[in-house]
């Protein structure tokens, strides 16, 4: 689904993340944890071609990022849904325009009822016509979460999701992760809470992986 082989990229020469080779499969679950700066984000940005790797490979549902025109790489980032940890969206639109706007950049037909299942699926059905600065932090980030699984893709990839939120809000947008893995979407989450990790451990079979000294690796029982 996604892979990476021998991956590395470098900023301004030096190298933030080396040596990076993982798969990300089919109804897996993974978490992303290390330092702030260590390289959480950028690993993402690899993961839908945000960015490009200095040297190594990285594929896409089996096409090498590197070979993908801009229009290939459009239509790949329709099967992977990012909630960014700082998830913007237009303040003079309302909610569901908001979350409706995926529609304009697929090949898919807009379903009113999609949008009406979603937004009762996080909690924000009473929010439908609210304005996003009207809304707090966990309902931003809830929302952001519905938007980015309205076309229905088959990766989440989500940064910091739960950074900005309390603790009772962090579980509650683990709960809609969790849930998505159950009806068989591979989650990736860049997270720094080890006790939301445990938490979500408890759940499912979750495989966590950690940045240290510019690679990744495998985290053992110490979480």
């Amino acid at each position: 689904m996604i892979a990476f082989e021998n991956a590395a990229y470098s900023y301004s020469g030096g190298e933030l993340l080396s040596d990076v080779s993982l798969r990300l499969a089919p109804g897996s679950f993974h978490f992303l944890t290390g330092p702030s700066g260590s390289g959480k984000s950028t690993f993402l940005k690899l993961a839908y071609a945000e960015l490009l790797p200095t040297t190594g490979r990285v594929t896409l549902f089996d096409r090498d990022v590197t070979s993908l025109s801009r229009d290939d790489v459009a239509r790949t980032r329709r099967r992977i849904g990012i909630v960014h940890q700082d998830c913007k969206f237009l303040d003079h639109l309302s909610l569901a325009a908001n979350m409706a706007l995926p529609f304009t950049v697929s090949e898919r037909e807009s379903a009113p009822q999609d949008l009406d299942d979603l937004l009762d699926w996080v909690g924000l059905s009473h929010l439908s016509s609210a304005l996003p600065p009207q809304l707090s932090g966990g309902e931003r980030q809830r929302a952001a979460l519905a938007r980015a699984v309205i076309v229905d893709p088959d990766v989440i990839l989500a940064d910091e999701p739960t950074g900005n939120v309390d603790w009772e809000m962090s579980l509650r947008i683990l709960t809609l992760l969790v849930e998505l893995n159950r009806m068989g979407k591979t989650i990736l989450m860049a997270t720094h809470d080890l006790n939301l990790i445990r938490q979500a451990k408890a759940q499912l079979q979750a495989r966590v992986l950690r940045i240290s000294n510019h690679r990744i690796q495998l985290a053992g029982a110490d979480l």
